[in-house]
């Protein structure tokens, strides 16, 4: 539904409210019951037993005596006489409103007194009276209903109109007379009772949320204004006076906290308005216990305050919900619409300026409690929403974090055995420098130094591959936690060299984006000792003069290249020779790609492609 429709809705439920509210029911026939609205009045003490003889004044009922007697606090006597044709069967009797408290004699007997007819007063005017009457007390012909009305005059002492006439019907209308003047109070404290309770307990798993305490305490203390429309009694206190007293200083406070739970709701705060409100509440209640005889006369001043407040705060919050566009303040200034519209019926009724005893707001309060309630739980739900997706968001982030921290501590704890490793191979490969490379080199001196024979030749030259593998091996170790790739080929580049110069062979070394480039040192040894290998095979094999090594890096893979002039070998009949058994093994630990072209007196060339994104061979 839209919210214009919505509007129209509540506007009608309103005026069907109202028209019900009025309680006019469809007027029985002259032999169902007659409305007795003519009657005379006269005033008297305190402690009249029985009603003066002269002094009566006729009046028009339903009658406010302090349109006649403005100042009088005491006891006004009502006589109302009728004509019953028959007497054979009993009839009903309605005393539709009193204020405040009666004795009701019916020709000259008593057939009602309120339990207090002085201070502390009855309150009779909360309920209709009804009466079944049958002979002796009902005469054929004329009978006289005398009723002593007690009450003060700054609370609008009253005597309604009279109904008599057939029991049903009598009773109809003071059934309903009793259904919208006290049982729709009754409910309507209930309902602020409960959704003042179920949004205070809200508040106390919530204190975060004052929105929710602010709504809770403005509800709860206006249910206990509304208890002055169902109490017979005004216990604990001895006056009225003090009773409408506290009640002044309660609608005062609930008006209060209505204003605040407004500005909460709308995001708002105001500490030095709030403080203002805190000490006029203090004072009012503080002069409401203190001097109810003075506050409770004069309590109209609390009730216009406090009625200023609340529709000054509604209409602010209308023209603030406007503005904003928010669905949800929308609503709440819809449902406000239903008190702001029936309030004008009820002020003039207050203030006695039009005559009856059903206020409106009783009838539509539950209405715009409800109403405002399913606001604050929407609001409550939403948030219980962002909560439970707050926690889920929550937890993914958490597991995500757990995922990264176990992952983290995985590789740190790898690095840790890498570094322990490291660390024992560096160790291993100062033992070999130390004591086997000073013996091999040592070796190698002394054989070079004697006579020369081909038995030494061969030896010494065994020697210096020993030799030559023992500084790829401690190069790669000793070098590998600051030397990329082009730092590892270096030394080996300058042995070979001058190896080639040595046996007349020119080198040519190409070095292509293997700078910042780290293979670990179990695929770096690998690589130096495939270039080594095929150096090797050049020099010992090839009889080239020229010999050129290559190596590029690609965006995923590195290529090492070994090109040579020499006389070259049909690749079909030496698949096994020429060290080649070795470089495919290399190639398979480094899942690289081994590829050997070569043809009789073309030259050689071996190539070797290592993919770069599998992760390093831990040693």
């Amino acid at each position: 539904m839209k919210r214009p429709a919505l509007i129209v809705v509540l506007a009608c439920l309103l005026l069907m409210l109202s028209a019900c509210a009025r309680r006019e029911a469809p007027a029985p026939s002259s032999s169902q019951a007659t409305t007795l609205d003519q009657a005379e009045a006269v005033v008297a003490d305190w402690n009249a037993t029985s009603p003066p003889t002269s002094g009566w004044t006729p009046v028009r009922l339903p009658d406010i005596w302090t349109t006649r007697w403005p100042t009088h606090d005491g006891v006004v006597w009502y006589r109302l006489r009728w004509h019953q044709a028959q007497a054979d069967a009993p009839v009903g009797l309605l005393l539709d409103y009193v204020c405040l408290a009666d004795a009701v004699y019916l020709n000259g007997s008593l057939i009602h007194r309120d339990t207090n007819l002085v201070e502390p007063l009855s309150r009779s005017w909360i309920k209709p009276q009804y009466f079944l009457i049958d002979r002796p007390l009902l005469h054929q012909g004329e009978n006289e209903l005398l009723v002593r009305v007690s009450g003060l005059a700054a609370y609008q002492p009253a005597f309604g109109s009279v109904t008599v006439g057939s029991p049903p019907a009598v009773e109809a209308l003071q059934r309903t007379g009793l259904r919208w003047r006290y049982d729709c109070q009754l409910f309507n404290l209930a309902v602020g009772g409960v959704l003042g309770s179920l949004f205070g307990i809200f508040w106390l798993f919530r204190r975060q949320d004052v929105v929710y305490g602010w709504y809770a305490f403005s509800a709860l203390v206006f249910a206990a204004y509304s208890y002055n429309f169902i109490a017979y009694r005004i216990w604990p206190f001895a006056t009225t006076d003090g009773w409408q007293a506290l009640n002044a200083a309660l609608y005062f406070a609930s008006a209060s906290g209505f204003v605040v739970f407004l500005l909460r709701y709308c995001g708002r705060r105001k500490p030095s308005f709030e403080r203002t409100l805190l000490v006029l509440n203090v004072v009012a209640l503080a002069c409401a216990l203190a001097w109810p005889e003075r506050v409770g006369p004069h309590r109209n001043a609390l009730v216009v305050g406090g009625g200023l407040l609340y529709y000054t705060a509604i209409f602010v919050f209308i023209v603030h919900a406007a503005r904003t566009r928010r669905t949800d303040q929308r609503m709440l200034a819809a449902c406000l619409l239903i008190p702001v519209l029936t309030s004008g019926h009820d002020f003039l009724l207050f203030f006695g300026v039009i005559r009856g005893d059903t206020y409106l707001l009783a009838l539509t309060s539950p209405l715009t409690l409800i109403g405002m309630s399913s606001v604050l739980a929407h609001r409550f739900a939403a948030a219980v929403r962002r909560v439970e997706n707050f926690n889920v968001e929550l937890r993914l982030e958490v597991e995500v974090a757990t995922r990264d921290l176990s992952s983290t501590l995985a590789r740190e704890h790898a690095l840790a055995l890498t570094n322990t490793r490291i660390g024992e191979r560096l160790n291993l490969v100062r033992d070999l420098h130390d004591g086997f490379g000073g013996s091999l080199l040592s070796t190698i001196a002394t054989l070079e130094q004697s006579p020369p024979t081909p038995e030494t030749a061969r030896i010494v030259a065994t020697l210096k591959e020993l030799r030559d593998d023992l500084r790829l091996i401690i190069d790669t170790t000793t070098q590998e936690q600051s030397a990329d790739l082009a730092g590892l080929v270096a030394p080996l580049r300058h042995r070979w060299s001058q190896r080639m110069d040595v046996a007349g062979v020119a080198s040519h070394w190409r070095l292509e984006g293997v700078e910042q480039l780290h293979l670990g040192p179990a695929r770096s040894l690998d690589v130096l000792r495939f270039l080594q290998e095929a150096l090797t095979n050049v020099l010992k094999h090839s009889g080239a003069s020229k010999v050129e090594l290559v190596m590029r890096r690609d965006p995923v893979s590195l290529r090492a290249e070994v090109r040579d002039d020499g006389c070259g070998f049909d690749t079909a009949a030496h698949a096994q020779g020429m060290g080649l058994a070795s470089l495919r093994a290399r190639a398979q630990r480094l899942g690289a790609m081994l590829e050997l072209r070569s043809a009789v007196g073309e030259g050689t060339t071996v190539s070797l492609e290592v993919p770069l994104h599998e992760s390093p061979p831990v040693a």
